[in-house]
């Protein structure tokens, strides 16, 4: 099994920490592999297996266990009154679940984690129970440097070779293991795509307007990078011909982001340091997924690159915005206690009114934080009037 060390690390870290850890992301993006992981860290530390509780809820062998009062009457039948790891994964299979996990806190010498695939997991009665005592650890797919790291390229596949690869398929931990063969990863991800929209929106929204969901979702794949707000949204769908209403879009919106298939990022106007209401921009969880949906013609566009801009920004811890300062927009405002970056993502930089563009609106910045425009020129690393230039390559591999 890969192991991905900044993930298992953090778990390390969480150990006997008084907070309940909730793991969570998009499904098969690696989840119950690392609390497994986490389990076999357990068990090497010298914790003993039987004060180790791992159930996943995703099995049938649990399917006896679909209520809170049946999850807390079974930890307590195991309960050793020595401290017990409570391991639950995709634990929101289980009715009011957060009334359990309350009781087991309050009750044993615990120490819980729990894993699940949607948003809902956040805003559930558990932070209104557990107000500051929980503590989230988001996974995302493969990050590019992970994703080169186990794939089975050919020994002669340049770095480029490998990143459009990369942006073909995505990073699903699972593609790894399918020896390069086109047919079985993109069947692979349509399997991704059904599960993740019948299970997290359809199923657990009770959806009943699929054509509208499915026109919805292949829209939001072909504006990836764009401006857009609901309005927008409703009116491109109306000219499809479809009956559909403001209130209806922002429903299946939400949905979409709660099931961690697309990301809202919003506007940040830099000046007045607000937030901002209008309009924002979206992002695929996942270049595989959105090309799956979308066609794989345009992979490797400039909206494309900046999907992966973003989603290695959050990777890396970053609070992430659209930049707005007067009349100018910044592609990435990338926010850290104490740390700043603005970034604009380009595909090339050969054209000097392209150049031009890119800079104008770093330059009018006036703060000392770093600025980088990012390409896939493959031209060494330059700086232009102190912005720093580099290849998409190299910021992926950093």
């Amino acid at each position: 099994m890969l192991v991905r060390d900044q993930y298992l690390d953090t778990l390390k870290k969480f150990k006997d920490i008084n907070l309940i850890k909730v793991i969570t992301g998009v499904r098969r993006s690696g989840k119950s592999v690392l609390l497994l992981q986490f389990k076999d860290y357990l068990l090497k530390e010298g914790i003993k297996e039987e004060n180790i509780i791992y159930i996943n809820f995703e099995s049938i062998q649990w399917d006896d266990i679909r209520t809170y009062k049946e999850l807390y009457n079974y930890i307590k039948l195991r309960d050793s009154k020595k401290r017990m790891y409570i391991l639950l994964d995709e634990v929101q299979n289980v009715s009011k679940w957060e009334k359990a996990v309350n009781s087991m806190l309050v009750d044993f010498d615990c120490d819980i984690y729990i894993t699940g695939s949607n948003a809902y997991l956040l805003s559930s009665e558990l932070t209104t129970l557990l107000a500051g005592r929980v503590i989230t650890l988001h996974i995302y797919p493969l990050s590019f440097k992970e994703f080169i790291n186990i794939y089975p390229f050919d020994q002669e596949k340049t770095y480029e070779d490998k990143l459009n690869v990369y942006l073909r398929y995505g990073g699903m931990p699972m593609l790894t293991n399918m020896q390069n063969d086109e047919v079985t990863m993109i069947s692979y991800l349509n399997d991704v795509r059904d599960v993740v929209i019948k299970k997290d929106v359809i199923a657990r929204n009770s959806v009943r307007d699929i054509i509208l969901l499915d026109n919805l979702i292949k829209y939001m794949g072909s504006v990836i990078g764009n401006f857009t707000s609901t309005l927008n949204i409703t009116n491109a769908l109306k000219l499809n011909g479809m009956t559909v209403h403001n209130e209806t879009i922002e429903n299946y919106l939400r949905m979409l982001e709660n099931a961690y298939i697309i990301y809202r990022v919003p506007r940040y106007e830099l000046g007045s340091k607000q937030l901002l209401k209008t309009q924002g921009k979206y992002y695929f969880v996942d270049l595989g997924i959105r090309n799956v949906i979308n066609g794989f013609s345009n992979y490797d566009s400039g909206s494309v690159l900046e999907n992966v801009v973003y989603l290695e920004l959050l990777r890396r811890g970053y609070q992430v915005f659209v930049g707005k300062y007067k009349d100018l927009e910044i592609d990435f405002v990338a926010i850290k206690p104490n740390d700043v970056k603005y970034y604009q993502v380009t595909k090339s930089l050969q054209d000097e009114n392209v150049e031009i563009r890119e800079k104008k609106s770093l330059l009018a910045i006036s703060d000392n934080y770093d600025k980088f425009i990012i390409t896939t020129d493959k031209s060494k690393n330059k700086e232009i009037e102190g912005i720093k230039v580099i290849s998409l390559l190299d910021f992926l591999l950093e």
